[in-house]
């Protein structure tokens, strides 16, 4: 059974990783966030209470 093999995707395997961890991975975390997170909490709006016409 060819598929229990690991020599021909080993490397393929290994050789992916490494692209990904020594390439793709520094370009992806230096990416900057467009919208920085605020530390103003927004102040919650509460709607007047509805004053029923029956009490």
């Amino acid at each position: 059974m060819p598929q229990l093999n690991p020599h021909p995707w080993f490397l393929i395997m290994i050789s992916s990783w490494l692209i990904f961890l020594l390439i793709m991975q520094p370009k992806t975390s230096s990416a900057y966030l467009t919208n920085h997170p605020s530390s103003k909490t927004k102040p919650i709006h509460m709607p007047p209470s509805w004053s029923w016409p029956w009490t």
